[in-house]
């Protein structure tokens, strides 16, 4: 992102040969003369000023709180195929995106022929799972890997509430009142809506069909529940646990917004759409159902 009025070129540059992510947030995104501007009073990622934004070389815009966007911007993205996604504080909710995706459906039509074999499908969630356990287990029922996956995530809550010293009676959520459970469960429940969130922007770059999960097979956005579940270990809990310890040592405020500003910090800090975007891309690079 460079000040000053830029010289872009009409032809569109493919998907590919662009640079990943753009966050902007508390200022207008408009066009003038043909260039795309991004005005912005500041934050602590950006400082005050008018930025002429090289829009073909990004694949994606995240727009966070306090921004807005003029028609003649959204038009000029969508002419480029420039993403635009409307995000929460450090992409840790997803509002909306406008439709877009690499120049072709390479790994759309993969993900869906994967996903219509009934092998290659398992194949997959196998993958999933042993990245997520570490090994390739020698299991290829589904219901059984679940169960594996669960006996060792219970085993994981343990050791995390342990190292941050919080109190641990067991995962347990409500979905009736939600509120009622204990801080702990409360924050591990905000986490994973933050990290679902991350996982949705990751879907959306890369065009990969969002309802077409492997391991989650209900819900409308089952892949990024598969891909927020491989970061469940390294980033939901930690940032849950952390949270949490976070509001016993010093109880004011709100524990959603504790849970919000340490998750946001972490994807910033771990690049995790990134990572995302680049575990989506491997596991859907080729027609193979490898297991690792």
């Amino acid at each position: 992102m460079l000040k000053g009025r830029l010289g872009l070129e009409t032809a569109r540059i493919p998907q590919a040969d662009r640079h990943g992510l753009l966050w902007l947030g508390r200022g207008k995104l408009l066009v003038e003369d043909g260039t795309l501007h991004f005005i912005t009073a500041g934050d602590r990622n950006l400082s005050s000023g008018d930025y002429a934004i090289p829009f073909q070389m990004i694949s994606c815009m995240l727009m966070g709180p306090g921004s807005l966007i003029s028609h003649d911007a959204l038009r000029l993205l969508a002419r480029h195929g420039t993403g635009v996604v409307m995000t929460g504080e450090d992409g840790v909710r997803m509002y909306a995106s406008m439709p877009f995706g690499p120049d072709d459906s390479a790994i759309a039509r993969r993900q869906a022929r994967v996903w219509g074999d009934t092998e290659a499908r398992l194949g997959i969630a196998r993958r999933m799972y042993a990245w997520r356990l570490g090994e390739v287990v020698p299991y290829s029922d589904i219901e059984v890997l679940r169960g594996i996956e669960g006996a060792r995530m219970k085993e994981t809550y343990r050791n995390l509430a342990r190292q941050y010293d919080i109190e641990w009676a067991g995962r347990r959520y409500d979905r009736q009142n939600p509120e009622a459970d204990d801080i702990a469960n409360q924050a591990i429940n905000h986490a994973a809506t933050a990290v679902e969130a991350a996982a949705m922007v990751a879907v959306a770059v890369v065009g990969a069909l969002p309802q077409l999960g492997f391991i989650h097979e209900d819900s409308g956005i089952s892949l990024c529940l598969d891909i927020a579940d491989l970061y469940r270990d390294s980033v939901t809990l930690p940032v849950a646990f952390g949270a949490a310890r976070e509001l016993v040592r010093e109880p004011t405020g709100s524990l959603e917004r504790l849970v919000r500003r340490l998750a946001g910090q972490t994807f910033r800090k771990t690049q995790l759409v990134p990572k995302m975007i680049d575990k989506i891309k491997e596991l859907f690079a080729d027609d193979r159902s490898g297991d690792a």
